[in-house]
């Protein structure tokens, strides 16, 4: 588990967050230095001296985060040149001033020595040097955890835009055969039952435009829109069609993408009904397995022929559009199997977690 300090909550307020480090840093300098100054020999002059070093160290870091920031906005050599300049010359002053110190407070005569300020090069160049390294670091790591999310939003965006682009290729094979039986039926002047199917098209287009692409609705009104679906079918085919949904109340709210059934239905329709002259039935059916929902769409067609697939929407929508929003939707965690009963019928089952939109609510 990573160190509360380098999670990302606490560097979303960058200005807070280095404040809170400076006086950390440099009141655990302070500590340590006087703990290390009393265990030799106890002395006010030490103590006072280990004060104003850290107070030194503190204001010289802070003009030095200036100069670092600017620093980072030139051309990366020139960046890091500067950069070591100024830490040498950050290095130099802080000896002086703590060779001043040590000897303005110590000695009656205080003089600075050389002598004095190159033992105190050792550590002032140690803390500087430190700290340098810890404030680039720390931003370095603020830029990587930056590109990262950047990375996460386009992934996110990415894969927002596949499904879209999924669900979006449901429509037009639907909607191309929907309007072309209106057109017939008007050419025919069956003008009640081109207004129908009119009104149910547009009912059914209404709810597609209503849902964004990318959405999760529950089964209820998934089944809803298949039913709606089928009203619109069932006038082109009459009798021939036969529909029939046994649903599992348990699972009546289970989320599901929008629209993912409707494919099957149009498959089924396209590769069993239509073929047929007696029609076919097609059943939808949802129950609850455990912690799963199994849906399953099945069909008195004439299954696959021989060894010879199934094939899908002549717009290329079908099982391979209906594998693809599984797995953007649920990873690895789901399952699709087809079955075939040679002349005698094709089903499909699906098998997700059951998510319930009030769980999902309380979770947020």
């Amino acid at each position: 588990m990573p160190l509360a300090i380098l999670s990302r909550p606490f560097f979303e307020q960058k200005s807070r967050a280095f404040w809170m480090l400076q006086a950390a840093g440099w009141s655990g300098y302070l500590l340590l230095r006087t703990v290390a100054g009393i265990s030799n020999s106890f002395s006010v002059e030490a103590v006072l001296t280990y004060i104003i070093e850290a107070i030194v160290g503190y204001c010289l870091t802070l003009l030095l985060s200036t100069l670092y920031g600017y620093y980072r906005r030139l051309p990366r050599i020139s960046a890091v040149a500067l950069t070591v300049l100024t830490l040498f010359a950050a290095t130099l002053i802080y000896a002086v001033i703590q060779a001043f110190n040590f000897s303005f407070i110590r000695n009656a005569d205080p003089t600075v020595s050389w002598s004095l300020v190159i033992g105190s090069s050792f550590l002032s160049f140690t803390m500087l040097a430190g700290w340098t390294a810890l404030y680039f670091g720390i931003n370095w790591y603020l830029i990587v955890e930056e590109q990262v999310d950047r990375m996460r939003l386009l992934e996110s965006e990415a894969s927002s835009a596949q499904l879209a682009m999924l669900r979006y290729q449901l429509n037009p094979h639907f909607l191309f055969n929907t309007l072309n039986s209106i057109s017939t039926l008007v050419l025919l002047k069956q003008t009640e039952r081109a207004n129908a199917m009119l009104s149910r098209l547009s009912a059914f287009l209404r709810y597609t435009l209503a849902n964004e692409p990318t959405a999760h609705v529950t089964l209820v009104q998934e089944v809803e829109t298949l039913k709606l679906y089928l009203e619109i079918e069932k006038m082109r085919f009459e009798a021939r069609l036969r529909t029939s949904f046994e649903i599992d109340p348990r699972v009546e709210k289970a989320l599901l993408p929008s629209l993912l059934l409707q494919p099957l239905v149009e498959n089924a329709i396209k590769y069993a009904v239509t073929p047929q002259e007696d029609g076919a039935d097609i059943a939808v059916t949802a129950r609850l397995s455990g912690e799963r929902v199994q849906i399953a769409v099945s069909d008195t067609g004439p299954g696959l022929i021989g060894t010879k697939g199934r094939p899908t929407l002549s717009t290329g929508v079908g099982l391979a559009n209906i594998r693809e929003r599984l797995a953007q939707a649920y990873g690895p965690d789901h399952r699709i199997d087809t079955r075939s009963r040679p002349g005698e019928g094709f089903s499909v089952e699906i098998e997700i977690p059951l998510q319930i939109e009030d769980r999902l609510r309380e979770a947020a």
